[in-house]
Formats: structure tokens, C-alpha cells, sequence
């Protein structure tokens, strides 16, 4: 600014512009203390070309250009109607080069009458250029540290910094008049780990453009590698928010092209906002920190708004990993067997592997009441861990003494399967006893077979087994899979979840589905097992409907290892027995 009004006083009669070419190539008023705010307006952002006025061609063509007359000029043809409303007669400029001999703007000036320029006014251009490379070249940089500093490179959004300076400014907002989105993009490490790192990299530009068409108010940010936050200032902040989150959702349908690959991308989102006279800009954090967290853990894919009692829920997960974690280290966590049996002579071709803890004074607590515990990654890979070592020790003691031992099932969870060694796992432990795999089954419930389409459970379960060990699918039926998944996943045995046998009754829904899938697997020639026999009568119905085999409280409860012993014992089916066979025990409840 300082320097085009020094160069009006040394041209009289003359209007000084400067004007930047951006990184697109655009025109960009710098300064023009002379002209009209209108005329400065009407051309920022005009492209450069060789028909753009005397500034736009002087940048595109790399050399001085006089328009002595716009009214006559045939590079004014599009903007002699602006000149003449701004009463500008003519025009000539310079382009201004950077160090690097690239055109990075334009020195003018502009006259009330048709004249070209005084000699004096020419010296005056000369050394006004130089001053403006240097002015300009410095802006850049600037800029440019500017840019480095408060945005993200990546993906062009704000970056942390400026998210904290957003936070420091919501400090004084009033009740409801901020409001905080966390958005974490859902299998990132898949990502990168399957289609490499660029593909990865890829996938977060193009969650952040989403983000960003869906945020108008310009509040997406960067926070970390696969977070991001989108905040909003003033009244009905929270509202508008909930309208972004569900837009980026919404967004997600549409699979994103990273590199070669398409993914189906989606995110997580937790979501606060300052409501209550009390709060500061860090609660609100904190409660977009423990929605997320909450959302992370349960409803991946969704939206999760905070709720005061979602800490809580939280505290108690953490209350119970922590109790899981000392029954692992004290070795208070070990196996339990249910059988699983043959539904006409009920016998033993096979038994569950069931997790349980016992506490310091000697109590049996199941699964179910450290089930929260099993959702942290770390926690369900060191049960897997103990459960691994201590069923292959039992099955091999079981196979010493000549007992005709058929096979165990294992439950598994997604956290045994996002370590990735699953099948190192597995052969290591029943390696270490000398037990061949094919005596163990593996049990994988609906929600974690077919969660989020992941490849690396099917591709696990296949490498699995191709060594030896057989597939179950664990509570059909209530979950995700369809039948078509039958046909594409690699299972052998159908668990029916036990929701089904209890409600079975003549000529009944379940009824009716039961019957329905014991047929369709027999001709996929896949096992079925009924899970939760608790009567005769379900027992009865079961077999009536093709159903042979059976687990559940009528032929026994879950047992330590003495127990189940003991069981295998007496009722085990021997090895040679034909399916039609009669039992060596008579029928009994065990």
C-alpha cells in the first residue's frame, strides 16, 4: 500500500495497482489505494491470459503491456465496459518476477485519459518491480510458514495449532453457543497395512474434502492421523453440528478411489457441546473425547452424542479390564467345557472351550460379566493367549489317555484377528503339545465374521484352514451374515443361536427357520449344533426337524477340566461309531 502511494506522489495523474498471481494462476489485489474498492473487486480472481485487460497478459505473456486506449484495445474487449465505469482511460503494466524467473504479479498504472507512459514513469516502474519481487517473494514465504504452521499438508485442512487457537477463542462463548465434532476414519492401519501407504494417505484427502464439503462454515481440522474435528461457534452450534455429522456419514456411501483401489470408506464420530454455565472449551473436549471413545467401542460407522452417563459406562470397562487384567496376571484365568452331543444317544462328539475367571476366594465367574473387558484389543489377546496354551495341554492329556477325543471349539474375537498373527498363534500352542488342528474348531460369532466387510478375518480363517482346523459360525442368526454368505465365507458348522431353540414350538417362526437352515446346510454339507438345550422337549423337536447334534444346560454346564474329564470318559463317542450307532452309555443326563 505504502508503496503504490508513494509512486502516485512521484506520477501525478497516475493510479497505482499491484496485483499477485496465486499458486492457480489467479489474479489477486494486493494494493490499490487509488482505484475504487468495486474495480479491485470485480477483478481478484480473474485468470491470467493473453486477453485479460493490461495485467492479466502482461503475467501471462512474461512482458510489459500498454493499452494507450481501453476503449480501443482488443485485451480490454471484455473489461472496457469496468474501465469506462471506473472512468480508467488506460493502462500499462509490467509483469514482476520472482527469483526463480516465474511471473509472481503485476505493477500498473492507469490514467483518466488515452496516453502511454512518460519516461519518468517508465524509470518509476523499473524501480518499483524490484521492490515488489522482494515484497511479494517475502509474503510468500511468510505464507507459506503461516500455512506450515496452522494447516495440515496432507489434506489442506487446519491443522492442531489452529484447532487449539479455535478452542482458546470458544473459552468465552456463552452456554449453547459451541459445539465440537471428533471424527475418527475407521480402518486406517487396514489401509495401509493391505494397500499400501499412498493408497492410505489418499484415503485421507479424500475423507477431509468430504468433511469439508459438509462443514460450510470452514470448521474441519486435522488432528492426528486418522482424527478430525469440525467445531462451530454461535446459537443452535450443536444442531448445525448434528446436521454436519450425519452429512459426512452420509458422504461415506460413496466408496473413495485411493490410487487403483476403491474402499468403502467410514468414520466414527463422537460429538459435545458447551451447555451448562460451568463448562469450558476442555470439558466440551473431553466429552467429544468419551463419546467418541464410547462410539469406537460399540457403534463403529455412527454418530455418538455425549451423555453424562457414557462416563459411567466407561469407567466401568475400565474397572472391568483392570479386574481381567490382574486375573490374568495371578493365573485366575482358565477353561471351562461344555460338551456338545449327539441329540439321539447324547454322545460327547466334541466340547466348547468357555472362558471363565476364578476369583480370589475360589467363585466361578463367566464370561458374561467380564464381557466388556473383551472389547479391548490388548485384554481378549491375553485370554487368548492363556485360553490357547491351557485347552492344547488339556486336549493332549485327554488324547494320552486314550480317550476318543473328537474336537474342542475356540472362540475368538476381532481383537485376536486385528493382531494379524492369529494363525502363528494357533499352530504355536497346539504345536507345542503335539495336537494336529484338525481336533479344533474355531468359533467366530456373525458380528465378527462379517464386521465391516474386514478381509483379514476370512483370509485368517482360510490360511486356518488349509492347516487342518474346521470353522464354525457361533449364534446364527443373529447377527450379520445372510445365507449368500454361506456360500462365500469358508465355514463347516452352523451354531443356531439359542434364541432360536428356545422359542421353538409346533409349527412356530423359529420352528420354521431352523427346520429351514438344517436343510440348507445338510445340503452344503455343513454340521449343525443347537446351542441352549435346555428341555427334553427342545431336544425332542430338534431331532424331529433333522437336527443331530445338541449343546446346552440338559446334558451338562460348563466344567473345569476334572469334570469334563470325567464326562469324556463315560460318554465320549468312540471314534469308529457310525452315526446310527447306539450309545456304549445308555442316554443320560450328564
Amino acid at each position: 500500500m505504502k508503496l503504490c502511494q508513494e509512486a502516485e506522489l512521484l506520477a501525478p495523474g497516475c493510479l497505482c495497482s499491484i496485483l499477485r498471481v496465486d499458486h492457480e494462476g489467479k489474479l489477486r489485489t494486493l494494493a490499490a489505494p487509488g482505484l475504487l474498492p468495486s474495480y479491485s473487486a470485480a477483478i481478484d480472481g480473474l485468470p491470467t491470459g493473453p486477453n485479460v485487460g493490461s495485467c492479466g497478459a502482461a503475467a501471462y505473456l512474461g512482458r510489459p503491456i500498454v493499452a494507450t486506449d481501453v476503449a480501443t484495445d482488443p485485451r480490454w474487449a471484455d473489461f472496457r465496459a469496468l474501465a469506462q465505469e471506473h472512468h480508467l482511460a488506460a493502462c500499462w503494466a509490467s509483469p514482476i518476477f520472482g527469483s526463480a524467473g516465474k511471473v509472481v504479479g503485476t505493477f500498473a498504472f492507469y490514467s483518466r485519459t488515452p496516453r502511454g507512459p512518460t519516461v519518468a514513469e517508465q524509470q518509476i516502474v523499473r524501480a518499483c518491480i524490484d521492490l515488489c519481487a522482494i515484497a511479494i517473494e517475502r509474503s510468500d514465504v511468510e505464507e507459506e510458514s503461516l500455512r506450515l504452521a496452522y494447516f495440515d499438508s496432507l489434506t489442506g485442512l487446519a491443522n492442531r495449532a489452529s484447532f487449539d487457537r479455535a478452542l482458546d477463542q470458544a473459552k468465552g462463548a456463552a452456554p449453547g453457543d459451541f459445539a465440537l465434532l471428533l471424527i475418527d476414519v475407521d480402518r486406517l492401519k487396514l489401509v495401509n497395512d493391505t494397500l499400501g501407504h499412498s493408497s492410505g494417505d489418499e484415503l485421507l484427502r479424500e475423507v477431509a474434502r468430504r468433511i469439508a464439503a459438509a462443514s460450510p462454515e470452514g470448521g474441519g481440522y486435522r488432528l492426528s492421523g486418522d482424527e478430525f474435528a469440525v467445531v462451530a461457534f454461535g446459537p443452535k452450534s450443536s444442531a448445525r453440528l448434528q446436521a454436519v455429522a450425519h452429512a459426512v456419514i452420509q458422504s461415506m456411501s460413496v466408496p473413495a478411489t485411493c490410487g487403483a483401489h476403491t474402499v468403502q470408506a467410514t468414520v466414527t464420530i463422537g460429538s459435545a457441546s458447551l451447555d451448562a454455565p460451568g463448562d469450558t472449551a476442555d470439558t466440551v473436549r473431553q466429552n467429544a473425547d468419551f463419546a467418541l471413545y464410547h462410539a469406537k467401542e460399540n457403534d463403529r460407522g455412527r454418530l455418538v452424542a455425549y451423555d453424562p452417563l457414557l462416563v459411567t459406562k466407561i469407567t466401568s470397562r475400565f474397572r472391568c479390564i483392570r479386574d481381567v487384567g490382574e486375573a490374568l496376571n495371578e493365573g485366575r484365568v482358565e477353561p471351562h467345557y461344555q460338551p456338545i452331543v449327539r441329540l439321539d444317544t447324547r454322545e460327547i462328539v466334541g466340547v466348547e472351550a468357555l472362558c471363565r475367571i476364578r476369583t480370589r476366594t475360589g467363585e466361578i465367574v463367566p464370561a458374561a460379566a467380564f464381557q466388556q473387558a473383551v472389547t479391548d484389543a490388548t485384554t481378549s489377546a491375553r485370554i487368548t493367549e492363556v485360553m490357547l496354551r491351557a485347552v492344547a495341554r488339556d486336549v493332549r492329556g485327554w488324547l494320552d489317555a486314550d480317550i476318543p477325543f473328537q474336537h474342542v471349539g475356540l472362540n475368538v474375537t476381532t481383537g485376536d484377528f486385528q493382531r494379524n498373527d492369529l494363525v502363528e498363534r494357533i499352530e504355536g500352542a497346539f504345536g507345542q503339545h503335539d495336537v494336529p488342528l484338525s481336533h479344533v474348531i474355531l468359533e467366530v460369532t456373525e458380528s465378527v465374521y462379517m464386521s465391516d466387510n474386514d478381509p483379514m478375518v476370512a483370509n485368517a480363517v482360510r490360511a486356518l484352514r488349509h492347516r487342518g482346523l474346521r470353522v464354525a459360525l457361533d449364534d446364527f442368526g443373529t447377527g450379520f451374515a445372510s445365507l449368500t454368505h454361506l456360500l462365500t465365507f469358508p465355514v463347516d458348522v452352523i451354531k443356531i443361536d439359542k434364541s432360536f431353540v428356545s422359542d421353538l414350538s409346533g409349527g412356530g417362526p423359529s420352528s420354521a427357520i431352523v427346520e429351514g437352515l438344517i436343510g440348507i446346510a445338510q445340503k452344503l454339507k455343513m454340521r449343525v449344533v443347537a446351542e441352549g438345550v435346555e428341555t427334553e422337549h427342545q431336544r425332542a423337536h430338534l431331532q424331529a426337524l433333522g437336527c443331530t447334534l445338541g449343546q446346552g444346560f440338559l446334558f451338562s454346564r460348563p466344567s473345569d477340566r476334572g469334570a469334563t474329564t470325567d464326562l469324556l470318559r463315560r460318554f465320549a463317542q468312540p471314534a469308529a461309531s457310525p452315526p446310527g450307532a447306539s450309545s456304549r452309555s445308555q442316554a443320560r443326563t450328564a
